[in-house]
């Protein structure tokens, strides 16, 4: 195990989030130790009392299916006690769920979810919410210096366990009852099946879903297995989004769902078994959130492809801003566009993460999935199909992301010196146009397509996707890109084909 010391506790930072390795596996040693954990909780008691001017607080406490949450949860609740928390212990947690627990029923001051998202199974993290929302980075990253010299207090606080998944749960029924307008059971009829991968996530269907009356019966992995045994729970990853196409081919499900790991992510599966994800994802949750909110702007990060903005601008009538990659930088931009008084009801990353103005602008896959299903009640007493909702939709032919590592620690000024070449290079290639709004890496329009070459908001790599609406085009583009790449000795470029 890794001595504690200040600038490893500071490289637990990821984002907005605290993660390391949680289990010791051959390659890796353990980073979040007990005592890790026990200083970043005493740290954040701390700095939570500082900021709300309050001498006793009430945390709420959850943690995903991962099979290092045990000891992790108990490291935190020691902490939290000794400082005069009144500690909620939730148990077996949505991330989501988490926040809501400070607006809903315990009204929290705080709470804190023990998840590392779809992150494999040896780590785990930290990610502490306010009534505000989740922590901003720079929040995070206060806490971590304050750790390492933070100890336990010497106050007694309480530890009471609490059920906050069945409030939390009947909140989302609540909200699909009162939004078909369909009886006690709208759902009745219906065969949803839900893939949750192993996670937290199988009280979708299990506790929302069935007693509003739909038919879970081929819903798979629902059990929280921390080893993830099947496939790793990640709308995103290609092994897990094919299980849940099958899943919904198989049985002839009218509908499917498939979560992250804690659920703050989602995909979907259309009747026949085709997915509902990235750009097709975007466009249904637009659908939902400009449906009241006419002529609204929806925020998205910057991978969507152009037939996305013409979807939401010309079939929709709302308004696109394509921004950076990142869902804190997503809604932080919603939130500020609100703000100035542009209406903007959503703000959504091709990864699945959707925050609705409507729920706090909280990251929510059972929201959206409960928004969905809302949709799915309607259309089943009218006879139509969600996938009608988004025929509209342009996709391209193909579509590519080659990951290109760099070759550095200190990575971020050298990769940022590669984008600005390939900008320049890119000024005088004729048939390349610079996107003129955007706000990560170089974007470049080409005819048909576009490529799009950004720093990772957390790796040493380049990812480097390219889009185009004619078949065998994406290849020849990234030629010209590798040709280019070659010119900088700390890219790594082996597996780039």
């Amino acid at each position: 195990m890794q001595t504690i010391t200040e600038d490893s506790l500071l490289r637990l930072k990821s984002g907005t989030d605290i993660r390391g390795v949680a289990i010791k596996t051959e390659t890796e040693d353990v980073e979040l130790t007990d005592e890790a954990v026990e200083k970043i909780c005493c740290a954040f008691v701390i700095w939570l009392k500082n900021r709300l001017s309050k001498d006793r607080v009430r945390i709420a406490v959850g943690h995903d299916s991962r099979i290092s949450a045990g000891r992790i949860k108990a490291a935190a609740l020691r902490a939290f006690v000794s400082h005069g928390a009144e500690i909620f212990d939730c148990g077996l947690a949505s991330t989501p769920s988490m926040f809501m627990a400070t607006v809903l029923d315990i009204t929290a001051d705080a709470s804190l979810e023990i998840t590392a998202s779809h992150h494999p199974y040896q780590r785990n993290g930290l990610k502490f919410f306010t009534r505000d929302g989740g922590l901003e980075g720079d929040e995070v990253k206060d806490i971590l210096s304050l750790a390492y010299s933070a100890k336990f207090g010497d106050e007694q606080g309480s530890v009471t366990p609490y059920d906050f998944m069945s409030v939390y749960c009947s909140h989302l029924r609540n909200i699909i009852i009162n939004g078909s307008e369909n009886g006690e059971r709208p759902l009745s009829g219906l065969k949803i099946a839900v893939d949750a991968g192993n996670g937290v996530g199988g009280f979708f269907a299990e506790k929302v879903l069935a007693p509003l009356g739909a038919d879970i019966s081929s819903s798979r992995f629902l059990e929280p297995d921390g080893t993830f045994p099947n496939h790793i729970p990640n709308p995103e990853n290609s092994a897990a989004i094919a299980s849940a196409c099958e899943m919904v081919a198989k049985s002839k499900a009218d509908f499917g769902f498939i979560f992250d790991t804690d659920v703050d992510r989602m995909g979907c599966v259309s009747s026949g078994g085709e997915e509902i994800n990235r750009n097709r994802l975007v466009a249904l949750a637009s659908v939902i959130a400009l449906e009241n909110s006419a002529g609204g702007t929806v925020v998205t990060d910057s991978l969507t492809s152009d037939g996305l903005r013409e979807f939401i601008e010309n079939k929709l009538g709302g308004k696109q801003l394509r921004y950076k990659r990142g869902y804190k930088n997503v809604i932080n931009k919603a939130i500020e566009l609100n703000n100035e008084g542009i209406n903007t009801p959503l703000a959504i990353e091709t990864s699945g993460h959707a925050a609705l103005r409507e729920n706090y602008f909280l990251d929510d896959g059972a929201y959206l999935a409960a928004k969905i299903v809302i949709l799915l009640a309607k259309l089943h007493k009218s006879g139509g199909r969600m996938e009608e909702l988004i025929s509209e939709l342009k996709e391209p032919a193909e579509s590519r992301e080659i990951r290109i590592p760099i070759l550095l620690d200190d990575f971020r000024e050298y990769g940022e010196s590669v984008i600005c070449a390939l900008t320049d290079y890119a000024k005088n290639r004729d048939g390349w146009e610079i996107e003129k709004e955007n706000y990560e890496g170089v974007r470049i329009n080409l005819d048909g397509g576009w490529f799009l070459l950004r720093l990772s908001v957390h790796d040493p790599i380049l990812p480097l996707n390219i889009e185009n609406n004619r078949a065998g085009v994406c290849g020849s583009v990234a030629r010209e890109i590798k040709e280019f790449l070659t010119r900088f000795d700390k890219l790594d470029l082996k597996n780039f084909d």
